[in-house]
């Protein structure tokens, strides 16, 4: 069987052979059929199999996510990513997060960490709706401030401790306005997707392309999980300047 469980729900890519097999699975109580990803924002085709909805609450790391597995992507393959983030930020920091979705990364630091304030950043306005939800149900509303559009629209520069990049596509084109953010001697976290072969070279060139003369340290380099046959992702850590 190859599926994972979000919250309740059982995902799975394929039609099973036992669907009430299925149902006594640990916390199991609907099973779904994941199809295609489609569009810019990645949203999956779902067949219902058991149950009438596509809602619930998935718990990771002692922390809370309401989303529903219908209109939003949640990747087992982050957790621990999202646990190491959730280590690696200091007391009294400021956070920008550019690509927040429903707070996968944002909740845990806040959750975990003292950070003073994380900016979180995003353009769905259904993950936006999850990521306030996500929030209230956290009791982190102090620390967390959602903010709905472009994060090339974020204004203030030289301003953030850390800023999280953690989604991958064309992240790359977003790592000027990155550099804008960070203020000096402060980190980024940048994710890519990347074959094999240029996995730790490619992503660090482009940091450095993008900082424009400010100096680069990388701090760290890392495989997050394998993304498709030959291809990776990967997360920089580099420190700017």
């Amino acid at each position: 069987m190859k599926g994972k469980v979000i919250g309740d729900i059982l995902v799975l890519k394929n039609e099973p052979d036992n669907l009430e097999k299925l149902l006594d699975l640990p916390e199991v109580k609907r099973i779904v059929k994941l199809g295609r990803i489609n569009g810019p924002k990645r949203e999956p085709e779902v067949e219902i199999l058991v149950g009438d909805n596509t809602e619930t609450i998935h718990r990771e790391n002692h922390c809370f996510f309401k989303l529903d597995v219908a209109r939003i992507m949640w990747s087992k393959g982050n957790t621990g990513e999202r646990r190491r983030m959730a280590k690696l930020v200091k007391d009294g920091e400021t956070i920008v997060d550019m690509f927040a979705g429903i707070g996968y990364f944002s909740i845990p630091m806040s959750v975990h960490s003292n950070p003073s304030k994380i900016y979180s950043l995003e353009i769905n306005p259904v993950s936006y709706g999850y990521l306030k939800e996500n929030i209230m149900l956290n009791k982190v509303e102090d620390v967390i401030e959602p903010i709905l559009g472009d994060c090339r629209e974020f204004a203030p520069k030289n301003f953030a401790d850390r800023v999280l990049m953690g989604y991958i596509g064309n992240t790359h084109e977003y790592l000027d306005k990155a550099v804008d953010i960070v203020k000096p001697g402060g980190i980024i976290h940048y994710h890519e997707s990347v074959p094999d072969k240029l996995k730790f070279e490619r992503p660090p060139q482009r940091i450095i392309d993008a900082a424009c003369g400010r100096d680069v340290e990388i701090l760290n380099k890392r495989i997050i999980k394998k993304y498709s046959p030959g291809v990776y992702h990967v997360v920089i850590d580099a420190l700017i300047e």
